[in-house]
């Protein structure tokens, strides 16, 4: 009897931890894109420095990788995710495959810009309007997993830049099959979208929309994804038909990761930040 009593004390204290924990509000920032620019890479580390963010997305195919490792390296309790790469966005810089997989590239070997069709751009500029093969796509983002692991050890999972999983499902299900073989599966199981500003806010009024938003959230995990970095001359050159105004844009993503403000609040709701290995744990 006395066996039962006590068994019975132990699971009304994990039943109370739970219920403890069901009454907080924990939100995953997550920064994308870091090694795509030099302004990205600094963006993205100032905002874990000194911001919000918690998980940071690493592109292996990009010219700015290098840098990244190094930053990431100096910095080994950030929490880091391998941001797999099919697509090309910008006009001006471009990134190739690590391995050769012509059904994925344009005329030139570089990415195409768009994993779908899209009216700003000339056909044939989407992986949705070629002949892609499932073979190609599986060793390039071999290739871009075993690159990242090799480089920066602790990453602890993977995320998809502009949604290429989506295309199909035999590509989802190609991803969801390496994420297990290489330990990158993280279980996202009730975590929210947050709806951070929208996208009709204008920009100079980031912080404030931020700051409303977090004040209405109720008890939940929450996921808000977007790409910091600086307003710089590089960044003045970065930009595709339908959105040109990058530089302007993402360094004023880094401000609201960083605002005094924004952190305030976070204190005031007692909203408690959390990363991608979080929720492995």
């Amino acid at each position: 009897m006395k066996k039962v009593f006590l068994s019975l004390i132990f699971l009304g204290i994990i039943f109370f931890g739970f219920a403890q924990q069901d009454q907080k509000i924990c939100l995953l920032v997550r920064a994308d894109d870091m090694g795509s620019f030099h302004a990205a890479n600094v963006g993205c580390i100032q905002s874990y420095h000194e911001g919000i963010v918690r998980s940071i997305e690493l592109m292996p195919v990009c010219s700015w990788f290098p840098e990244a490792v190094k930053i990431l390296k100096e910095n080994p309790g950030c929490d880091v995710g391998i941001h797999l790469t099919l697509t090309s966005e910008w006009s001006n810089v471009k990134w190739r495959p690590l391995t050769h997989c012509p059904s994925l590239v344009d005329q030139d070997g570089y990415f195409f810009p768009m994993v779908w069709k899209n009216e700003n751009f000339p056909p044939c500029s989407s992986i949705s309007e070629s002949d892609w093969k499932l073979e190609e796509i599986e060793q390039e983002l071999r290739a871009q997993i075993y690159l990242a692991m090799v480089h920066v050890p602790n990453i602890s999972h993977y995320s998809i830049h502009m949604g290429f999983d989506g295309l199909d499902p035999k590509i989802g299900e190609l991803v969801d099959k390496l994420a297990k073989e290489y330990g990158l599966e993280v279980n996202t199981e009730g975590l929210q979208y947050f709806v951070g500003w929208g996208k009709d806010i204008p920009i100079e009024q980031r912080i404030e929309q931020f700051c409303e938003n977090l004040e209405k959230l109720l008890p939940g995990k929450y996921l808000f994804v977007e790409h910091p970095a600086e307003d710089t001359k590089e960044m003045e050159t970065v930009g595709h038909p339908g959105y040109q105004n990058v530089g302007k844009d993402r360094g004023e993503v880094t401000r609201v990761f960083t605002s005094e403000k924004v952190k305030q609040v976070f204190q005031k709701k007692g909203i408690k930040l959390i990363s991608y290995s979080d929720l492995k744990e």
